[in-house]
């Protein structure tokens, strides 16, 4: 099998990748992603303060397995050299890439010129990579996106400032950060991305079935897609299945599962409150799904989740049968 493109010289084996989601892109459900066929891991961004600041918490977010890699870890900052510190720290734990976040748009985080601020200054994004580019031994990646908002739309001045500054791929969100998650995704400036670099574009935005992925590749040329909200609840995206061409049994023997990562990875009871969020999308378009939605956002335990799971797989078989 050929490797679908590089980052600068780590082969990368397929072109879907999970979107670094906080609260959902961890290690359980990484694992089940790279099964179903991810191409490359990326953890949940961490801020360079909780890495100086040795703050456990963020350190646990870098944990990953090595059936993941090639792992990305991404982080955010605003001062360059603190960012720079951070990285050389976080390099020290074995990542394969480390990818600047440029698009967070919280404005807890933009506000203060980390995440999508830094797409206001061009120039630190610059030497903020020069630098890193220079120091670090692994590849360094940006995901932005289109700009602040539609007046400064500076997504081509920021994809050429990283080429020329040593990063080794841009991923594009479509939209820019006053547009947060809303409005249409722009696929064209994605597209402008790809045809004035010469280093691999990820495109992401607007991508949530089947169809959605072959389209996005043909209109911009990206090397890959990444996928966020859509791959919440459904790691089949990455088999190229839309939740309706999931058989019912597959999505709760898979819940089962995952639920059982959890409980491994983190303790029974915290596993359990922090698949809460995760049973919900898994249940996502299936018959009466509303009506068990609100009994599995409150369960405290294992055995409650799989007695409402069971219960209601009986009832979709009945319903089915009927």
């Amino acid at each position: 099998m050929n490797p679908s493109f590089f980052i600068r010289n780590i082969p990368i084996y397929g072109d879907l990748i999970l979107s670094p989601m906080a609260g959902f892109s961890d290690v359980p459900y990484r694992l089940i992603c790279r099964e179903f066929g991810m191409a490359m891991s990326y953890t949940e961004v961490v801020s360079m303060d909780g890495i100086l600041w040795k703050n456990k918490k963020t350190f646990n977010l870098l944990d990953f397995r090595l059936v993941e890699r090639p792992v990305t870890f991404q982080i955010l900052g605003n001062d360059e050299d603190k960012i720079v510190e951070a990285c050389r720290i976080i390099e020290q734990l074995g990542p394969d890439i480390i990818d600047i976040n440029m698009g967070c748009s919280v404005s807890d985080i933009a506000g203060k010129g980390a995440g999508a601020g830094l797409l206001r200054n061009p120039s630190k994004i610059g030497r903020i990579f020069n630098k890193l580019s220079n120091i670090l031994r692994v590849p360094v990646t940006g995901k932005i996106r289109l700009g602040w908002d539609d007046k400064s739309r500076n997504y081509l001045e920021v994809a050429r400032v990283l080429e020329e500054n040593g990063a080794s791929l841009i991923a594009v969100h479509g939209r820019t950060r006053s547009q947060f998650f809303f409005g249409k995704a722009n696929w064209d400036a994605i597209a402008e991305v790809k045809q004035s670099v010469k280093i691999p574009v990820i495109g992401n935005g607007d991508v949530k079935y089947v169809a959605d992925i072959e389209r996005i590749k043909r209109h911009t040329g990206c090397d890959a897609v990444m996928i966020g909200r859509a791959a919440i609840g459904h790691p089949w995206i990455f088999q190229y299945k839309d939740r309706n061409h999931v058989a019912y049994k597959d999505k709760i023997d898979l819940i089962r599962r995952h639920l059982s990562l959890m409980q491994a990875y983190y303790g029974k009871e915290i596993g359990v409150i922090l698949f809460r969020k995760h049973v919900t999308k898994y249940i996502m378009g299936m018959p009466r799904a509303t009506e068990l939605r609100p009994f599995l956002v409150k369960c405290n335990s294992s055995d409650e989740i799989i007695d409402h799971i069971s219960s209601y797989a009986e009832r979709i078989q009945k319903h089915e049968a009927a």
